[in-house]
């Protein structure tokens, strides 16, 4: 992929949401809610602090993580949904 997240900034894929309920009703697509649940695809260098030196991200390529549900800006790169977001945005890593 050729995008780079600048500063404290991470793109991020979706994981697909659940097509069906723990009791076995389908769900159909346009009453599916978007997960909040992702693969980090890339991450940027880190934020610069006062003094200027460069913070490095908790997170990295490959983390699954959680993010809130308005959390990052919907883009498209090479034809594929993404999400680029602060690493603020970012609840959590899952295990």
């Amino acid at each position: 992929m050729n995008f780079r997240p600048l500063h404290d900034r991470v793109l991020v894929r979706r994981v697909e949401a659940e097509a069906k309920t723990a009791g076995g009703i389908i769900i159909p697509d346009t009453a599916q809610e978007k997960p909040q649940e992702g693969e980090v695809v890339a991450a940027g260098a880190g934020a610069k602090n006062e003094k200027g030196e460069v913070t490095p991200l908790d997170v990295k390529a490959g983390d699954r993580i959680l993010f809130g549900k308005w959390s990052g800006t919907e883009v498209k790169v090479n034809g594929e949904d993404l999400l680029i977001m602060k690493e603020s945005d970012i609840l959590g890593i899952v295990g």
